[in-house]
């Protein structure tokens, strides 16, 4: 099917945003699910657009594929240098295949076909068209259904996975699409003068973190919940912290614009209008 639709439509330039995601849940409780379909859309795609002639591709990863315990912020140099978390360590090496898959298309097939297989690597992505299924979904989605239910049905109490200590990054899809857009649209020279071939991915960050607490108090603030928080510690944290070093990025031109409230107001309207 991915090839009858390359042969049919003959695209020009793909952006490979498309994936099997979900949060610290669904990532452990489906490892099989998770590494399978990843693996499958960015090799079926990648191929696809090869053999009909697509020089320009961008794969979307996650800031997942960096160790447990990288260093903050976590910089591109940090690939594959320990292990993963392993509530998510499917997903990850997925992510990490694509950009190898791309790397690999380049060095082999870039001289003599011209292309140009990019990567860049995005936070914790949020805002309107998100997955907001109770068990599946990322933290911001979830939270926003759960401090919204709450305040529906009248709770006194809404209660969070872990001790709401871990910090997490947090970036608009509006912005995400801009920095897709901006680096690929950079001139080769330009993209290769801060990658190399077997470290080509590009980090899209917002720049500054914060706890889980933080975030799910300035989500019950925007929905507008005024029960207790209660974080269950029986259930496990994740990641301790994953800040993004963007700083190869920021030097090619592209910051954030979108504030994390006015994301959230935002991501809350869509909420409402489309999904409750």
């Amino acid at each position: 099917s991915v090839r009858a639709f390359f042969e049919a439509e003959r695209p020009t330039e793909v952006y490979l945003a498309a994936a099997k995601v979900g949060g610290i849940r669904a990532n452990d409780t489906f490892p099989a699910d998770f590494i399978y379909a990843n693996l499958m859309i960015e090799a079926n795609v990648v191929e696809a657009a090869f053999r009909v002639g697509v020089r320009r591709l961008l794969f979307l990863g996650s800031s997942c594929i960096y160790p447990k315990f990288a260093p903050q912020p976590m910089n591109e140099a940090a690939l594959l240098t320990s292990k993963l978390e392993p509530t998510n360590e499917p997903y990850a090496i997925a992510k990490i295949a694509g950009i190898k898959l791309c790397e690999s298309y380049n060095r082999q097939y870039g001289a003599s076909h011209g292309i140009d297989y990019r990567s860049v690597m995005p936070t914790n992505l949020y805002g309107p068209g998100d997955n907001y299924h109770p068990e599946n979904s990322h933290v911001v989605p979830a939270l926003i259904r759960r401090f919204h239910e709450a305040k529906v049905e009248g709770r006194s109490e809404v209660v969070i996975w872990g001790t709401g200590t871990p910090r997490r990054e947090f970036l608009h899809v509006d912005d995400m699409a801009r920095a897709s857009v901006h680096v690929m649209n950079l001139d080769r020279a330009r993209y290769e003068s801060c990658t190399s071939a077997m470290e080509s991915h590009i980090n899209v960050g917002f720049g500054t973190d914060m706890t889980i607490a933080e975030v799910a108090e300035t989500i019950g603030r925007t929905v507008g919940y005024t029960g207790a928080i209660h974080y269950d510690h029986t259930k496990p944290d994740g990641t301790p912290r994953k800040l993004m070093d963007s700083g190869k990025l920021l030097s090619l031109g592209w910051s954030p614009s979108v504030s994390f409230e006015e994301g959230l107001a935002n991501a809350y309207r869509d909420f409402v209008e489309n999904h409750s």
